[in-house]
């Protein structure tokens, strides 16, 4: 698997990473296609087996339903959470009446409190804002920032990243004053609009991690992946699969590109 650095935070990324939203929620979603939630010991047995693969990034989030839950005792059955960069998220939360979202002070770090302990480590690697869309509100009128940096002082988080909607936030978040060191971006051949944001972030050495790089389910892999793959400034591109046999597919079409 192809490594890539994490912008300026001297980790390096497998090109292909797992985006762990499918292992805990199936309502609300976006996917071409329905899917049923996996088995618990299902989930221990995919998470080891794209590890081995040589995937060594699992986004996740609050809400992603169960799959902190899931992702923290998949790593605590297998051992390898020194193996991983974890990545997760404060901001949004889903529940049956749909999303609901929070950027304040107590909102926040509950949110990174709660994260810690389902995901059983002392500190995570990377904890993203869950933008709702409203991206210069969140960022410039919220205390959502400011929370993160203190407890990115205080040794819970290493790493603070943006997860956006549009061009002008993420513009925004590289000039931030917290430091944003990695932003996630949706990119994929049929919706380019955020290039300039990528490019601009490869400049300033900020890592950039791809969401939605099929489309949801709606872009051929073959087409996106190694047009995706082609861009250096990306560090990985998140995809979220409950088949080993597609996400070695993936490795394969970005390692053949």
């Amino acid at each position: 698997m192809e490594l890539r650095p994490l912008g300026k935070t001297g980790i390096q990324t497998s090109l292909i990473g797992f985006g762990a939203f499918k292992i805990g929620r199936n309502k609300g979603t976006k996917y071409a296609s329905a899917y049923d939630l996996p088995a618990r010991e299902e989930v221990f047995t995919l998470v080891d087996t794209l590890l081995e693969m040589g995937i060594d990034i699992i986004d996740t989030a609050p809400a992603y339903g169960l799959s902190e839950e899931l992702i923290g005792a998949a790593l605590a059955d297998s051992g390898k959470r020194d193996r991983v960069t974890l990545c997760t998220k404060v901001g949004e939360t889903f529940d049956e009446s749909g999303s609901t979202y929070a950027y304040d002070r107590d909102s926040v770090d509950r949110s990174i409190d709660r994260s810690l302990a389902r995901l059983g480590t002392d500190c995570l690697d990377v904890v993203s804002v869950h933008s709702n869309g409203e991206d210069l509100e969140v960022i410039d009128h919220t205390d959502v920032l400011e929370t993160l940096q203190r407890r990115r002082d205080r040794g819970d988080l290493k790493h603070i990243g943006f997860s956006g909607k549009t061009p002008e936030g993420h513009h925004r978040a590289l000039d931030h004053e917290a430091g944003i060191e990695v932003l996630m971006v949706e990119l994929n051949p049929e919706q380019t609009d955020q290039l300039d944001v990528i490019r601009e972030a490869h400049r300033r050495s900020v890592g950039v991690l791809i969401k939605k790089g099929l489309g949801s389910g709606h872009v051929p892999p073959g087409k996106a992946l190694p047009w995706l793959a082609a861009l250096p400034e990306i560090s990985s591109i998140v995809i979220g699969s409950l088949s080993t046999t597609n996400m070695a597919r993936n490795i394969e079409l970005v390692r053949s590109r």
